[in-house]
Formats: structure tokens, C-alpha cells, sequence
């Protein structure tokens, strides 16, 4: 027998699908099971289970085969295996339904209890009519299955928190990984831009406030600008979505230059990174991968005080935690930030967070559980 990693779906970007990789690593001969699949080559070589639901319209369709999930995977036998390691941000924690005394042990790593249905303000997703429709039947489903017998670790004494909150469990802290040794491997990421790509680098400010993610409201990319207009630097926002044209009406009214980077490759985000003056990242995030990227590379970092992003900063010395958004505060948290000792938050980023630290407290806290 071997073990069996589960995952909400396999999608070919995504944070939660990078912690399942690495799952993956630490456990090389476990198969792999998801609602479905649509990055195979993800997991070359390994074998990856997919749902009923693969088979089914419905895989284009998250909202639509929302109320099906709990079921599917309560549903599905796992008994075959050795233990069953789960990464969760949705209802995956479900699967197998409850821990038997004669059947696999259960480990689940949460993301976060799932938003959709918990705090749908955070999750423009729940707003959906549906998801509001199923909020408290799936509700009381999820506490439930959450009872069963499973042990959990959070992804940051943020969600720690919400799984106390929402589940009435208790969990671990293990950090997800952050492939620090990738961003710290090239000397200088400008030598690997294209020349288009490094024009776009070279034309921006010498010195800039930079802020990147999602062009979406929660990402609150308008506190970046707010931000430089504080610290009197100009602002520069990487990313994209349906939020650019206004975001482009809002750094033209700016008290400061304000220019769009659209669709950034990897190797122009970690450029920018290294040229910027600080990152700012103002959103309400589960953990916060690009916080650890942007000190990875010894750039200072805002964060706030709401939110798994602080923990990072904390742990790194890399940046500046603040209470609020106020030009005062930001001011302050730049200024502070600026003061970092980076060399070291560089040093202490691969220690704390690397896959090899991610990998070795992972099996340590199973094998731990499994002892008992």
C-alpha cells in the first residue's frame, strides 16, 4: 500500500497547488487524488486520481459543482491506503468520510476553511446566489466532517485562528513552502528578461513603491497608490484583471507618476522586485506567498497588521507591519521598512521557509501523529 495525497483540483497556477506539489516531493511513492485535472503536467509520472466529476460538464464549473463536493468526497474509499495527507481550501478535508480505528490515518494541511461559505467577504465568490443559498447547510456539513477524526495543520496562525472559529479544531502552524532557493539561485533577474521585457524596466523610476497582484478590489492595489503618494515615491502596480481601468483612472489623479506593468512573467516580477524601492501589500490574505518572494530577494515589505502576510514579515525581519491605511501610517511603515536589514531577512527567508523547512516539519508533525 502506499499513501494517497488529496487536493480540491489540480489548476496550472495556484499557491495551494505548489503546497500539493511539494506533498508530493516529500511523499514520492503516494498516489494523487482531485475533483480534476487540468495541469498533468503537474505531477509527471505520478498517478493521479480524478472524480466522477471529471467525466462531467461540471468541471468547468466550481459554483455548479459546489453542492456535489462534500458528498463526492465523503464518498470516496480510501481504505487502501497507508494514511491520507490532504490539502484544503475547500471541502477536500471531507474525503473518506470519518477516521476509522482500522482505517488510514488523516492529516489535513488547511489553506483556509473554505471561504466560499465562511467569509464570503473575503471571497467575492460567495457572493455567488447559490453559494449563498447552500452557506448554512454546507456549514454545518463542514463542521461536521471537521469533527471526524482528522488532525490538521494551518498554513498561518491567521487560519489557525479561523479553524478554531469556524470548526472548533485545533491545528499546528506549518508555513507553506516558498521556492526561495529559485528566486536566489539568479544574481540579477534583469539578466533574464527579454529586451522588451527589460525595457519595461528600464524606462520605470530609479526609486518606486511597488505593488503586485491580481487587478481585483480585495487586492486593494488603491492602497499601494495611496502609499507612494504618502512616502512621495512613485508607485508602480504588476498584475491584471478586470480592475485595470480603473486603476489606471486612479493612478492618473495621483499626487504621484503611476505606471501599469500588464501581465508580468515570472522573471520580470522577481526584476521588479529587486528594483523597487518596497513592496506594499495591503490585502487580507490566508498566508501571503509574494510578501516572502519580494524579502526573498531583499526587498523590503508593508503588510497588514489583518491577515497571514504579518506573519512573514515578523518571522524575516523584513518589513513593517501596520494597523491601518491612514497617510500617516503608511508613511511611517515605509519609512520603517526602509530600515530592514535585508542581507539577513535574505538569509533567514531560506531557512524559514523553503521546501526542505516546509518538507521536513510536514512529516514530522505525521510522523508525530502517528506514534500516538
Amino acid at each position: 500500500m502506499a499513501g494517497l495525497i488529496v487536493h480540491e483540483w489540480i489548476a496550472p497556477h495556484g499557491g495551494s497547488e505548489n503546497v500539493a506539489e511539494a506533498m508530493a516531493r516529500a511523499y514520492p511513492d503516494a498516489e494523487i487524488l482531485s475533483l480534476w485535472n487540468d495541469a498533468p503536467a503537474r505531477f509527471p509520472g505520478r498517478v493521479v486520481r480524478e472524480s466522477w466529476l471529471a467525466k462531467t460538464p461540471l468541471r468547468k464549473s466550481k459554483a455548479a459543482a459546489l453542492p456535489l463536493m462534500p458528498t463526492t468526497w465523503a464518498r470516496t474509499d480510501v481504505s487502501a491506503h497507508d494514511f491520507v495527507l490532504v490539502s484544503s481550501h475547500l471541502f477536500a478535508h471531507h474525503v473518506g468520510g470519518a477516521v476509522r480505528a482500522d482505517g488510514p490515518p488523516k492529516y489535513v494541511y488547511v489553506h483556509t476553511p473554505a471561504r466560499y461559505i465562511w467569509t464570503p467577504e473575503l471571497d467575492a465568490r460567495g457572493d455567488n446566489l447559490l453559494a449563498k443559498a447552500l452557506a448554512r447547510p454546507l456549514k454545518r456539513i463542514d463542521k461536521l466532517r471537521a469533527a471526524d477524526g482528522a488532525v490538521f495543520a494551518a498554513n498561518s496562525a491567521f487560519v489557525r485562528e479561523r479553524i478554531r472559529s469556524t470548526w472548533d479544531q485545533d491545528a499546528i502552524v506549518i508555513h507553506p513552502p516558498v521556492d526561495v532557493s529559485r528566486l536566489q539561485s539568479v544574481d540579477a533577474w534583469e539578466s533574464q528578461l527579454s529586451l522588451d521585457e527589460l525595457a519595461i524596466l528600464k524606462s520605470l523610476p530609479s526609486e518606486f513603491v511597488l505593488g503586485a497582484s491580481r487587478f481585483v478590489p480585495y487586492k486593494r492595489l488603491d492602497v499601494v497608490i495611496s502609499a507612494g503618494e504618502a512616502a512621495r515615491l512613485p508607485v508602480v502596480l504588476a498584475g491584471s484583471g478586470p480592475m485595470k481601468a480603473g486603476l489606471e483612472a486612479a493612478g492618473a489623479a495621483a499626487a504621484v507618476p503611476v505606471t501599469l506593468v500588464d501581465r508580468p512573467s515570472d522573471a520580470l516580477l522577481y526584476a521588479l522586485y529587486e528594483a523597487a524601492s518596497v513592496f506594499v501589500f495591503p490585502a487580507v490574505e490566508d498566508f501571503g506567498i509574494m510578501p516572502v518572494e519580494a524579502m526573498s530577494l531583499g526587498t523590503p515589505t508593508v503588510v497588514s497588521a489583518e491577515g497571514g502576510a504579518r506573519e512573514s514579515v515578523d518571522a524575516l525581519a523584513g518589513g513593517a507591519v501596520v494597523e491601518d491605511f491612514n497617510s500617516s501610517s503608511l508613511a511611517a511603515g515605509i519609512d520603517s521598512a526602509l530600515s530592514a536589514d535585508m542581507n539577513a531577512a535574505r538569509g533567514r527567508a531560506r531557512a524559514e521557509f523553503g521546501e526542505a523547512t516546509f518538507a521536513s516539519r510536514l512529516t514530522t508533525w505525521m510522523d508525530t501523529h502517528a506514534l500516538r
